[in-house]
């Protein structure tokens, strides 16, 4: 009955918002730049929302991520003298992942002890400091890892939307609970897709560089 009261009470914003979200994902999966601008509409609308409804860890996201899309959009289209990426597709090392916790520790911290004040101070009645703040720290890294196309950021984002699901849900913005379940299935298959072009880009490389060290010099 709430599920169905929910999508009654949708409104055009938010369906846009949705559909536009979808979109950007799926640009993402397959490495294409548009990633950037249509997610742009879709941050933009969700700042509005989550601002709206009282969830002000997504809401503080979404600006991230309209900030980052950016910096992502600047980052995707550099090219070399070669027009080759610049960017590339890859895997992290193990002191990446330790910066990458490390990146989410703090913002987990900053974001749980902020909500909490101002839930506290009536000021956030609707927020669940633990669960926004996890929401949006998986987020923050996601994010952050995408623009520098890394594989794991697919891992982050499988994180953030477990996390959004249920949150948006006890929130009242049903179809938006719906779309992170698409999001969901859709950030298993960007992960699969990531690793099997990591593997491919790490193998032109290999392959360029055996083929460059066999160049006689001089």
């Amino acid at each position: 009955m709430q599920f169905v009261d929910g999508m009654k009470h949708t409104g055009w914003l938010e369906y846009i918002a949705v559909f536009t979200g979808i979109a950007s994902v799926w640009f993402s999966r397959v490495e294409n730049i548009l990633v950037y601008p249509v997610g742009l509409i879709n941050t933009i609308i969700y700042i509005y929302l989550s601002f709206h409804v009282g969830l002000w860890g997504e809401g503080s996201v979404n600006f991230y991520y309209t900030v980052m899309s950016v910096y992502g959009w600047v980052l995707w289209a550099k090219r070399d003298q070669q027009q080759h990426h610049v960017v590339t597709i890859k895997n992290s090392s193990v002191n990446e992942w330790v910066s990458h916790l490390a990146f989410f520790s703090l913002f987990y911290l900053v974001i749980f002890f902020a909500l909490s004040w101002l839930k506290k101070g009536g000021n956030a009645p609707q927020a669940i400091p633990w669960a926004d703040a996890f929401a949006s720290a998986t987020a923050y890294t996601g994010m952050w890892l995408m623009a520098k196309k890394k594989v794991e950021s697919w891992y982050w984002w499988i994180a953030t939307n477990m996390a959004s699901i249920p949150l948006y849900f006890v929130k009242g913005l049903v179809f938006t609970s719906v779309y992170y379940i698409v999001l969901l299935a859709m950030a298993v298959f960007g992960l699969f897709e990531w690793i099997k072009r990591a593997r491919l880009e790490k193998e032109k490389g290999d392959e360029y560089f055996t083929t460059f060290s066999k160049t006689p010099s001089g």
